[in-house]
């Protein structure tokens, strides 16, 4: 691996307009046939990167380019992106967004017959990119027809079929679920191993890359601050964490053993090594599962259902049984999690709570009255919605119009519109902001607004929906930790995510979905330990559940560990408590 496919010489770039570098002085090499990973916070830079490599920046966006970026011996200033599309395929993060032809064959051959590409010559490269994204079988569906991993993977294989040099992945697994993102991490490895295509991939997923990449390069405001293999960059637990970037949790629980005070040989950054790593330790650990016991049990909410799903069903015009007899009751003040893989329906079920769908056959209930004889704008009042884009929720020139725009609708009078609206933006720490544009501000900010225009509202229920969808740790946890503020403050909180992960801390219930049903309501110390019925619904328990059961023994099928009475581990931080003999602080959302 010592052929260079591509150099980056003091590359540094401003966009039209902008007030600093977005690239500051970047020099690095890519080798033929290396998988390289890329991180770094959100506005470190790097799908800015990742366009340099094929000419789009500058040649496309413009601004002020300093340096030399050359791909195939091809200098990107002297080529046109044309030609620089011969060598560098691109996969972004919404495969929705490359997805336009009428048929997976199509698709392929598109960017094949741009470039003129022979026909005889198309009809022979697909179903070589088809076996190799392993979508054989699927050359005469409609794209819309595949899953969410299945369109990624056609997006891939449009990319390959180009035959490039490099084939460039800005998160392409942030919007799908876990075995989605399972099959774009799979696909991606085997083109790398098998086919030897040099693979530069950005992402967040701390454990896959940790697991896949050959090299790690990370960026932060633009500059390249590290480089190495993964075991190198991921076991810098301080420095990660000084650059809003999430370790793996398997190098998270051994950085917090270190923290209660074991010696660790070393800081692994796969799960596989670290269950050796604590099969070795467990001798001189201190292992007292009886600390368990001392977690609180799980909130147990009493009072009337302020939702209440009663065998609902719900039945699309294409004909797609999209929910099949759910039955659901939360209850005031509750903080629920609802997960499942893409399809399982829950976005559907969310939709007939704000009355955007009508039941096909069942009865919903907000505090007692049948959505039916509601109207949505009443919802509305009742049950705030926080979109997984904020943006698709803005259209008002100034924040304080935005958050007061549905209280005007609504007939408020003035006074009781500015009352509230300031209210709602002091709670937001948004006071300072009230005359900006809502699409001047940052992405966090942006989501900010759209919550303060439901607080205005004064709703009992705030759902959020994939809240965590493209965000990085730091802009994840902050939203999250706005849900758990208003959770403190007495709403009833519901949050849709794939980022099981993130939820300990603040989700009490799960609700796992599946085929249109509900698979499992429990505590989310139950739920998260069902490994069974979460991978039979293509979901991964995060690391620090798999090293828990290492701790507690065997597991039964309820998740509770054999002969203890309470619920098992969940974090990284709970996990090094038990194994070194010190009380577990429980996650948040159960303190």
């Amino acid at each position: 691996m010592n052929e260079k496919i591509a150099v980056l010489n003091q590359v540094s770039y401003m966009y039209p307009r902008s007030k600093g570098l977005v690239l500051n002085e970047i020099s690095m090499e890519i080798y033929k046939g290396e998988f390289l990973g890329l991180i770094g916070p959100t506005g470190a830079g790097k799908t800015t990167l990742c366009l340099t490599l094929n000419g789009i920046v500058p040649q496309f966006y413009g601004g002020r380019f300093f340096g030399h970026v050359t791909l195939a011996g091809l200098d990107t200033l002297e080529h046109p992106i044309s030609t620089m599309a011969q060598h560098v395929g691109a996969v972004f993060e919404d495969p929705e967004t490359q997805l336009t032809a009428t048929s997976v064959e199509n698709e392929i051959a598109f960017a094949l017959e741009n470039l003129k590409v022979p026909r005889d010559e198309i009809l022979r490269r697909i179903p070589g990119v088809l076996e190799a994204v392993r979508l054989e079988g699927t050359r005469d569906k409609h794209p819309h027809e595949l899953s969410g991993g299945q369109k990624q993977r056609l997006a891939i294989a449009a990319a390959l079929a180009l035959q490039p040099d490099v084939l460039i992945l800005d998160e392409p697994t942030s919007q799908l679920d876990p075995v989605g993102s399972e099959e774009v991490f799979a696909t991606v490895r085997e083109l790398n191993r098998e086919l030897g295509v040099t693979i530069l991939m950005a992402s967040h997923s701390a454990e896959e890359m940790a697991e896949y990449a050959d090299r790690v390069i990370m960026l932060s405001h633009g500059e390249l601050v590290a480089s190495g293999a993964p075991d190198e960059i991921y076991s810098r637990i301080d420095y990660l964490h000084d650059h809003y970037l999430r370790p793996p949790q398997v190098s998270e629980t051994f950085y917090q053993m270190q923290q209660f005070g074991v010696e660790v040989s070393e800081m692994p950054v796969r799960l596989s090594r670290g269950k050796e790593l604590l099969q070795e330790m467990q001798a001189a650990c201190t292992i007292e599962p009886e600390l368990v016991a001392q977690l609180p049990p799980p909130p147990d909410p009493q009072g009337p259902p302020l939702l209440a799903v009663e065998d609902l069903h719900h039945t699309y015009d294409d004909g797609t049984h999209a929910l099949q007899g759910v039955s659901l009751d939360i209850r005031e003040g509750e903080y629920v999690l609802i997960i499942g893989q893409n399809g399982a329906g829950k976005s559907t079920l969310v939709k007939h709570f704000l009355k955007l769908l009508e039941p096909t056959g069942g009865v919903v209930r907000v505090s007692g009255a049948d959505t039916r004889t509601l109207s949505v704008s009443g919802l509305a009042r009742r049950i705030g919605y926080v979109a997984q884009n904020p943006d698709n929720q803005i259209f008002n020139a100034t924040v304080e119009d935005e958050v007061a725009f549905a209280l005007k609708n609504l007939g408020h009078d003035e006074e009781e519109v500015e009352a509230r609206v300031t209210e709602s933006l002091d709670a937001m720490g948004l006071l300072a902001e009230r005359d900006r544009h809502p699409l001047s501000l940052p992405k966090g900010d942006r989501a900010r607004v759209v919550i303060a225009a439901i607080l205005a509202m004064k709703p009992e229920i705030i759902i959020f929906d994939e809240p965590t969808t493209g965000q990085d740790y730091r802009g994840a946890k902050y939203i999250l930790e706005i849900s758990k503020n208003l959770h403190e403050r007495g709403k009833t909180v519901i949050v849709i995510t794939h980022h099981l992960y993130l939820m300990p801390e603040y989700a009490e219930r799960v609700v796992v979905m599946g085929k249109g049903t509900i698979l499992l309501d429990a505590p989310i110390r139950q739920a998260y330990h069902d490994i069974d019925l979460l991978r039979a619904t293509y979901l991964s328990p995060p690391q620090a559940v798999l090293l828990a059961q290492m701790l507690c023994g065997d597991v039964g099928r309820d998740g509770i560990p054999t002969g203890q009475q309470r619920y098992p581990l969940l974090t990284p931080k709970e996990v090094a408590a038990c194994a070194t003999g010190h009380p577990v602080t429980p996650a948040g959302g159960e303190s």
